[in-house]
């Protein structure tokens, strides 16, 4: 089992953060492994829509659906894929904090066969790369303040 969850303080409103962590078109600014998404349901993003993934992970590309299973924006979203040897859910959800927006990442899963074993070094590998994705992001949005830009 997989169960790693990081956090990091971003100085933005909640609603610049959630809306720009949430929408999967911004996916390959922020996330290292992450080359291409793909939505795949038309309109608005919301439960039920489902997102292609084009990633890099362990020197292999991967290719993976997530859908949203619950989505509450600006709060929580939960997108999980049952495809491939290494089922995952991934949850994204944004407090207040002190004049900024505490967003925890978690990827909870459970690997099955070969994956299974690979299971036990993934995790601190997988800790290390959200840490990482969520500097990017911090770096992206705390960037973007007086710039004009639209994530206010």
């Amino acid at each position: 089992m997989v169960d790693v969850q990081t956090d990091i303080v971003i100085h933005r409103p909640r609603h610049a953060v959630a809306d720009y962590a949430s929408n999967p078109d911004n996916a390959s600014t922020w996330y290292r492994n992450i080359h291409e998404s793909h939505r795949l349901t038309p309109g608005p993003m919301g439960r039920g829509s489902k997102v292609a993934f084009i990633a890099r992970f362990l020197g292999r590309e991967l290719s993976y659906t997530y859908e949203f299973v619950e989505y509450v924006p600006g709060e929580k979203l939960v997108m999980r894929t049952a495809q491939g040897p290494f089922p995952m859910q991934t949850t994204y959800t944004w407090t207040d904090a002190g004049g900024g927006t505490r967003m925890t990442l978690g990827n909870t899963g459970s690997p099955s066969g070969f994956s299974k074993l690979a299971g036990l070094f993934m995790a601190p590998m997988i800790r290390r790369a959200t840490r990482e994705d969520l500097q990017k992001l911090k770096s992206i949005l705390e960037a973007s303040t007086g710039n004009g830009s639209n994530y206010n």
